[in-house]
């Protein structure tokens, strides 16, 4: 099956998924060929932040937004110290970048890192695709001269699933250091928790997001981040009021490491899971992942509270998700829930201080509703220390 679209730019770009479906269409970016799992994203703004986000390591990302590009780049909005995508899907990318806060145009922020785009396809055919068969395998290249599709599409089909793969060890720090927040025009004011006794925090950066950092420092804590593989005896010796596990790329069922440390920690230390984090201690709490068709990636998915039916919206970007049919129901209450196709998004331990989501409360794209969640983790944090002094 063969789709093609495009004006005839100076550099031609390819987009060939495994089953043999195959795009053409205009180049931006860097030219280059570059493969990996093909999602997509719903957020209409946010572009950059998508891009740095440690959680699409090993994966293109295909935007439903209309127009990308039109604001531009900045070092702010960096969620990492460089992109993760593999490569970029637009229907209509914009070399002009109009805003006051852009710094660079995002062509030249991805040629930079070596990132290839494709645009002047139809995406909306792409998505449909993708909602319809599954997230697929795809190589994207992008040349100044044609190139054979049939050879991309064996190129894709070689390349490894995302099943099985532990990727938290390629994204995460090689060494531990402390979180300083740096100055943006736009910074957050510290909490109120914040100007009182700082909370000394822990944090497993799996893929961690500067948001993340971000918000919790907002909220009063002191933050360490740790490698993936540090061991729970190095964290319990640091003595911390609490320890936060990290968003990240790939399969949490291969990262026995991280399942055993956390093991070793339950009910010892308030803990706070984002993402992956929150599928890693739904293992450590014995129970199971499974991965989603297609993914859950956008700012506007709606979840609700079990306990009081809110409805929150929020920001999704996750492949797999935990079974809250193998969670042991006397020991984990099931705390949130996905309105579009009922994924657990929380859960909470009955006994022990600790709670996770599925979904992002930091956002960086996304909407604020989840913030309160941070302030939650400070309460437990608080709690705990006055029943542990």
């Amino acid at each position: 099956m063969c789709q093609t679209e495009g004006k005839g730019g100076e550099l031609r770009a390819y987009l060939a998924l495994e089953d043999g479906v195959w795009f053409e269409g205009e180049g931006f970016g860097a030219p280059a060929e570059r493969g990996g799992e093909v999602v997509f994203n719903t957020s209409m703004t946010g572009y950059q932040e998508i891009f740095t986000d440690p959680s699409y390591a090993g994966q293109m990302v295909c935007l439903t937004s209309a127009q990308i590009g039109n604001y531009g780049a900045n070092a702010w909005d960096d969620e990492a110290e460089r992109p993760h995508i593999e490569g970029l899907i637009v229907r209509e990318f914009s070399e002009l970048a109009s805003n006051w806060r852009s710094q660079e145009d995002c062509g030249r922020y991805l040629a930079r890192h070596g990132i290839p785009g494709i645009a002047e396809i139809d995406t909306r055919a792409l998505v449909r695709h993708l909602r319809d068969q599954g997230a697929q395998r795809g190589i994207l290249a992008v040349s100044g001269t044609a190139l054979d599709p049939e050879k991309l599409t064996a190129r894709a089909r070689a390349l490894p699933v995302m099943l099985g793969l532990d990727l938290a060890r390629n994204v995460t720090t090689a060494k531990a250091y402390d979180w300083q927040t740096r100055p943006a025009p736009d910074q957050y004011e510290p909490a109120a928790e914040a100007l009182e006794h700082p909370f000394r925090v822990m944090a497993y950066d799996f893929g961690i997001k500067r948001n993340i950092l971000r918000q919790l420092a907002a909220h009063g804590c002191q933050v360490r981040v740790v490698p993936a593989q540090t061991s729970a005896e190095e964290i319990l010796a640091w003595k911390p009021d609490g320890l936060f596990l990290s968003n990240g790329p790939g399969d949490p069922e291969p990262l026995a490491y991280a399942q055993q440390n956390l093991r070793a920690m339950l009910g010892r230390l308030p803990i706070f899971g984002i993402c992956l984090g929150h599928q890693l201690l739904g293992l450590a709490l014995g129970g199971r992942t499974y991965k989603l068709k297609f993914g859950h990636h956008g700012g506007n998915h709606p979840v609700r509270q079990s306990a009081t039916g809110q409805i929150e919206i929020t920001a999704h970007n996750h492949n797999f998700a935990v079974d809250p049919d193998s969670l042991p129901a006397a020991e984990v209450e099931l705390t949130h829930f996905d309105l579009n196709d009922g994924t657990l998004e929380g859960l909470r331990h009955r006994s022990w201080p600790l709670f996770s989501v599925q979904y992002h409360p930091e956002a960086a794209p996304g909407p604020h509703d989840s913030h309160y969640l941070f302030s939650d983790f400070v309460q437990l944090m608080r709690d705990w220390r006055t029943a542990h002094p």
